[in-house]
């Protein structure tokens, strides 16, 4: 089992920038898939990213593509989502996930595959 902390989030204009960090302890996330949902507030949650061991990373989320990049900082334990010309349409919940059962590639079904998950940072978007 693995504690995740997620940081980074806040109240932004559009067009901004914001790099949220998912901090993890308890367990090296070095040989497992870790990534970040969203929910927006009355919506279902997204995967947005996804990041392997050897840091492929899968894109769940065309309104993202070109903007959000994760990444991943084994010797912090530690993976980052950084996020640019955010819009309105990027406030939600953001949360991080690990997939603890070993795979060379992130699933095509996250949601399923994640289980432990952060508790979430906000990210609030003003026009």
């Amino acid at each position: 089992q693995v504690q995740l902390v997620e940081s980074g989030g806040g109240s932004v204009q559009a067009g901004a920038s914001l790099r949220l960090s998912c901090a993890a302890s308890g367990l090296s996330l070095d040989y497992y898939n870790v990534g970040w949902f969203r929910q927006a507030p009355g919506k279902e949650r997204e995967a947005v990213l996804c990041i392997t061991s050897s840091s492929t990373t899968t894109n769940y989320a065309d309104s993202v593509k070109g903007r959000f990049t994760i990444s991943r900082d084994n010797a912090k334990n530690t993976v980052y989502l950084q996020m640019n010309n955010l819009s309105p349409e990027d406030t939600a919940l953001y949360t991080c996930a690990a997939d603890l059962t070993p795979r060379q590639y992130c699933s095509d079904y996250p949601d399923v595959a994640m289980t432990d998950w952060g508790k979430g940072t906000m990210v609030t978007v003003s026009s």
